[in-house]
């Protein structure tokens, strides 16, 4: 399990996103508020955003978040439109290291996870990896779980015509069967820097808290969204479980309930 938070709108630093907040996603490392299954996000963390060429980029540490002693100076220095970050608590002790940290940035996409698929190695992953097409297999260099899970909806994106929310429905269809009655957590977040798309969903239990946030104090003219409100909790709307959305730099906003 983990904590995590993206933005979209006007040009922010990294500071206001992931530092200055009351309760900011560095906070939730060391004092979250609604975690259901650990009390500490201490296993490392990343940062994604998009450079002016479009072309995603992280900054990733396996220190914790509140640890790092990089973190405050690129807070300052950097100032971006789009933001992902994450803070984690690994689901399997043997999963840490820098490969397993996200966000997991492939093509022109930043992805965040926050869940697990229960027993994933004892047979979901095969089945997995029977389905995946190489060209989707490929930039995997993990072993978590979220990694194949960001490969199945690449895949399907691909199949789709780039249809976001067909391609949320149909990666919990197929992980449905895949999972054969095991507990799934699905909260997901995927941006291409002009889009964010996210979900928050599971499969036999009960999902992981998920907020957004629109025009916040301090984001004005913002989206955010994140495992738990980062500033005063009246200007955040809980997610409903099965609700996929997909919003745009433009305004438009579709929504899908599973």
């Amino acid at each position: 399990m983990c904590r995590l938070a993206a933005y979209l709108g006007p040009p922010i630093t990294l500071q206001r996103f992931m530092l200055d907040p009351r309760h900011s996603l560095v906070v939730q490392a060391h004092a979250p508020a609604e975690m259901q299954t650990a009390a500490l996000n201490a296993d490392g963390f990343g940062v994604g955003w998009f450079n002016d060429d479009g072309r995603p980029a992280a900054y990733r540490s396996m220190a914790p978040a509140w640890a790092d002693p990089n973190l405050p100076e690129l807070g300052r220095s950097l100032c971006r439109g789009s933001w992902f970050a994450n803070v984690r608590s690994a689901t399997d002790p043997f999963s840490g290291g820098y490969s397993n940290t996200q966000p997991f940035v492939v093509d022109d996409l930043l992805f965040l996870h926050n869940g697990f698929i229960t027993d994933f190695a004892d047979g979901p992953r095969s089945a997995i990896r029977r389905w995946l097409r190489d060209t989707h297999e490929r930039p995997i260099a993990g072993n978590t779980d979220s990694e194949y899970v960001f490969a199945v909806w690449r895949q399907l994106a691909a199949d789709n015509g780039d249809d976001w929310l067909g391609a949320f429905r149909d990666l919990v269809e197929l992980i449905d069967g895949w999972a054969r009655g095991r507990q799934v957590l699905l909260n997901i977040i995927i941006s291409d820097g002009r889009r964010l798309g996210f979900l928050r969903h599971a499969l036999n239990a009960e999902p992981p808290s998920l907020y957004l946030g629109r025009d916040v104090p301090g984001f004005e003219g913002g989206t955010l969204i994140a495992s738990e409100p980062m500033t005063d909790r009246h200007t955040w709307q809980a997610l409903p479980a099965g609700e996929i959305r997909v919003m745009a730099t433009d305004g438009s906003s579709e929504t899908r309930q599973l």
